[in-house]
């Protein structure tokens, strides 16, 4: 550590006595650093990690000081425990660092061009998979039933399937009133819909870990939005103590949602997948 620091003032003090030339190409190089420090920033102050940084921060001030002030046993403290410290910030940081991996893999901006599906294994749900939701969640509501089903979109949702039941069965509305039914073996958990079908029930969802969800807001509206940060489904949520509907997207709780304005939201979800696989297509058909 001692060595990088000195490296780094000195590289320091040189540059300081001459004025460097920057070109185009090492000004773009500086604009794209400086974007991705950003955004890493932006990243880790929005997630627990922040305070984590904060430390991390200090250390490194605490470092530099002890090398300008010459203390040399701290130093070689600090340098035998660095390779150990690498180690120990990847454990620590191991849910914010997969949170981060899954939202890169949820970007649009280059990926929307690469599409591993089949034709046969589109994703992509029917107005008539919308209505009997749609009609099971107001009937629920109605009887302050509890439910939560996730309607997979583009993000494969194999990963909560594997944690329940397989059912297998055609979306119906009768269906999903059935297994919610209290006092049910399949009521608790979630339901997955995949290709039109009820893919599987009482399946496992991971909880939020945002500090600023509504403290009124129970396990499963807490899964429902866990579910939808890491993953594009619409998690559709009907509270057992208010009967009031609820759709999760992206890590946001559009609560208390009428009849209509959930099917604008699922329908609209529908239409903007649909644009993105005929884009694709286009794609690929110019590159054959």
């Amino acid at each position: 550590m001692e060595h990088h620091i000195s490296v780094l003032w000195d590289s320091f003090r040189f540059s300081s006595m001459s004025m460097p030339t920057i070109s185009i190409r090492d000004a773009l190089d500086i604009i794209i650093v400086a974007y991705i420090v950003y955004k890493m920033i932006f990243w880790i102050k929005e997630t627990r990690a922040w305070v984590l940084f904060k430390g991390i921060l200090v250390i490194c001030i605490f470092s530099l000081a002890c090398y300008l002030l010459r203390l040399n046993t701290i130093l070689w403290i600090l340098t035998k425990t660095i390779s150990v410290g690498i180690t120990a910030v990847i454990v620590v940081f191991q849910p914010e660092l997969r949170k981060a991996l899954e939202q890169l893999g949820k970007k649009k901006h280059f990926l929307n061009m690469i599409n591993f599906d089949s034709p046969e294994q589109s994703r992509e749900y029917s107005e008539k998979t919308v209505e009997e939701i749609i009609k099971a969640s107001e009937k629920m509501s109605h009887v302050k039933t509890g439910a939560l089903m996730l309607i997979e979109r583009e993000v494969p949702l194999g990963d909560f399937e594997r944690t329940g039941i397989n059912i297998d069965a055609v979306v119906t509305s009768q269906l999903l009133i059935n297994i919610f039914e209290k006092n049910t073996p399949l009521h608790d958990g979630a339901v997955i819909i995949k290709n039109n079908r009820v893919a599987a029930a009482t399946c496992f969802l991971p909880l939020t870990e945002s500090n600023d969800i509504s403290m009124d807001l129970g396990t499963r509206h807490r899964a429902a939005i866990g579910a939808s940060e890491v993953s594009d489904a619409f998690v559709v949520v009907v509270s057992e103590e208010t009967g009031d509907i609820s759709i999760a997207n992206s890590g946001v709780l559009y609560r208390n949602l009428s009849v209509e304005a959930m099917r604008r939201m699922l329908l609209q979800g529908k239409k903007s997948s649909k644009k993105k696989k005929k884009f694709v297509w286009r794609w690929r058909k110019k590159d054959e």
